[in-house]
């Protein structure tokens, strides 16, 4: 379908914006990022109870907001949540993390943990957000009486750089722990050190993206070089899960944007992931960009069907669910 009217009637704000880096700098630039993105006058969203933690990881604590659904008790589930920024941007109050977090732990009735992992700047690399994202999980799993939560009900889960940091954690932790979560959720991620090639049609639909949005193949061999603090060739399969056996693996669900170039590495993911025998469920949000969960449900349909898919999955009853439909 055409991009979304919510998006296509403001691509016009991204105009003379060369990078995100050089438009969250300059205060004009970021007023109309953050009019692209919706955040100004946006409606607010759920109003849930947060408080601060950390988990004690081989760098160092990592910071966490822990987000609690209304009732409290014990046996809940539990979400653990990275926010994305090609692994050098981003914190927990940017609107993927903040909103995220708090639309799941209404909807879900679930405890969510959103992760403030370090960033690759000033000379940090891999495996450093890798272990920062490893220690989070483990933290939350070992801290399920104090969380209140159920240790069988945790899932994992990012959106784009995060997601690959998701799907890397999930790894470490089957191989050196023997544990696997719940389920695994992934948002328009990536996990390929070189993205597979798009399809004709994709690349007839990324004609329509302005360049800002884009991620060409120079984009992310930047990003990729930079999270590893080096070549391509350097990135194992916790670096970059699309290496790893995956065999194994939880069950996991991708939800992939429309109009994104990174699109084709969460689908050849899905591919390899049914043929080594995990239970995989692919899901493309129609008319939106890379991103997306960076807009207000309440506005923009596709994203309030992409959220209430998560809260089914964390909740466990998005199997049940498809079988009934």
């Amino acid at each position: 379908m055409p991009i979304h009217p919510a998006i296509a009637s403001d691509l016009h704000l991204l105009e003379g914006i060369e990078s995100f880096e050089q438009g969250f700098a300059d205060p004009g630039q970021r007023a109309r990022l953050d009019a692209f993105m919706s955040i100004a006058g946006a409606p607010a969203p759920p109003a849930v109870a947060t408080r601060t933690a950390s988990a004690p990881g081989p760098h160092g604590d990592v910071p966490v907001r822990v987000y609690e659904p209304e009732g409290g008790g014990s046996g809940r589930p539990c979400f653990v949540w990275l926010h994305g920024g090609a692994f050098r941007m981003g914190d927990l109050d940017m609107p993927e993390a903040d909103w995220t977090a708090r639309q799941v732990c209404e909807r879900a009735g679930a405890v969510v943990v959103s992760v403030d992992y370090r960033l690759c700047v000033g000379g940090v690399t891999y495996p450093v957000p890798h272990d920062d994202a490893v220690a989070a999980v483990r933290w939350v799993r070992d801290s399920a009486d104090a969380l209140g939560i159920d240790p069988g009900r945790i899932t994992a889960g990012g959106a784009s750089a995060g997601g690959n940091l998701a799907t890397g954690a999930v790894l470490r932790l089957r191989d050196d722990d023997g544990w696997q979560p719940a389920a695994l959720v992934l948002a328009y991620t990536t996990l390929h050190a070189v993205v597979p090639a798009p399809s004709s049609a994709l690349a007839a639909l990324m004609t329509e993206v302005p360049r800002l949005l884009r991620f060409l193949p120079e984009d992310r061999a930047s990003i990729t070089r930079n999270y590893l603090g080096g070549p391509e060739s350097r990135a194992d399969g916790y670096a970059m899960p699309a290496s790893a056996v995956l065999t194994g693996l939880c069950p996991v669900l991708l939800l992939n944007s429309e109009y994104d170039d990174l699109r084709t590495s969460a689908e050849a993911f899905t591919a390899a992931l049914a043929l080594a025998g995990v239970d995989v469920r692919q899901v493309l949000v129609p008319g939106m960009l890379h991103g997306f969960l960076t807009m207000p449900a309440a506005d923009v349909e596709p994203v309030e069907r992409a959220l209430t898919l998560m809260a089914d999955v964390v909740l466990g009853t998005a199997r049940r669910r498809e079988t009934v439909a």
